[in-house]
């Protein structure tokens, strides 16, 4: 049996690191100057309001990062652009999002039916492209029986609604000062040491950037933010990590390792359905980091408890793939 090598992983994650921490600088006062600010919802938390105008769409500069070091450290191969081809398609559709709301000053920015279309179009174009090029055709790994099972026709459909579902999952976690970048750095973390270890290297490669790219983004948006990533970002990494894993055939860790994620979205529908049948609100805020905040935590504690919880999080998928 080869040898593992981390190596370049570790080295990807450094790369990604100190390009997001750079680019950031110039990147910021340009946003800035260009008057692409964050609009505030006025019934969210007071403490936000202050936060309106702080550059948004920082998002683009992890994109840069991400795509410059998975080519340099992982170079061009078919799985690489695969990977590459997540981040940015799904970063461009919240590009769109951002666009519509801070340049056309449309707050809603794009509708909900169009967004979700595109989201299941790169869903789909991700499966079938790994279906061609990823090397583990139709099989889904099942966590605790440690077995693969074969989804057969079933797989397209899957991986589009986990590639929508976890999208959507981590754009409803952007929305306190670091927390999405906090909560993903140990997800993609973890993603990058199990590709590495089952033998997908360039998975392995990639993911180490996005988690590089993650710590780098904190330096400027840990509080209080110098720059938002904006759907831009949030997209971006929810592709990114859903690609990652549907290429390293870890995609049902999703939900445990991504936890965070689905306990956030989950609140957003949970309050949606139980308000409209009732009138009544089952949290405070959703969100679930909103509804926290309103029960008196200050915008650090949410981010360092969902973090702290994240880490666990990935400790437990660590365990359960021993």
């Amino acid at each position: 049996m080869p040898e593992i090598s981390y190596s370049p992983m570790i080295i990807s994650l450094a790369v990604a690191f100190v390009l997001t921490v750079g680019l950031g600088f110039p990147a910021i006062p340009l946003l800035r100057r260009l008057k692409a600010g964050q609009s505030i919802r006025e019934d969210g938390p007071a403490e936000h309001l202050k936060k309106a105008g702080t550059p948004t769409m920082g998002g683009l500069f992890i994109i840069a990062a991400v795509v410059i070091t998975a080519l340099i450290v992982g170079g061009p191969s078919r799985q690489m652009f695969i990977l590459i081809f997540a981040i940015v398609g799904f970063g461009a559709v919240g590009f769109l999002d951002d666009f519509i709301k801070v340049v056309l000053k449309r707050n809603l920015g794009l509708k909900e039916k169009p967004k979700m279309l595109l989201l299941i179009l790169f869903g789909f174009l991700l499966a079938v492209a790994q279906l061609k090029f990823g090397g583990t055709g139709t099989n889904i790994f099942i966590p605790f029986v440690n077995a693969d099972v074969d989804f057969g026709i079933f797989y397209i459909p899957f991986i589009v609604f986990v590639v929508a579902a976890m999208t959507n999952a981590v754009n409803f976690t952007d929305g306190v000062d670091g927390l999405a970048s906090g909560v993903t750095l140990p997800v993609a973390l973890f993603l990058a040491l199990t590709s590495i270890g089952s033998g997908f290297g360039t998975a392995g490669i990639f993911a180490g950037a996005v988690a590089g790219a993650c710590a780098g983004f904190l330096v400027h948006n840990h509080k209080p933010a110098k720059v938002f990533m904006g759907d831009t970002g949030s997209l971006a990494l929810g592709g990114a990590i859903t690609a990652v894993a549907v290429m390293s055939n870890t995609t049902m860790m999703l939900p445990i390792i991504g936890f965070v994620y689905v306990a956030e979205v989950c609140s957003v529908i949970i309050q949606v359905f139980v308000f409209r049948r009732t009138g009544k609100r089952v949290f405070k805020m959703s969100p679930l980091h909103h509804h926290f905040e309103l029960s008196g935590w200050s915008e650090v504690k949410v981010t360092l408890v969902f973090t702290l919880a994240s880490v666990l999080l990935c400790i437990l998928g660590a365990l359960i793939m021993r």
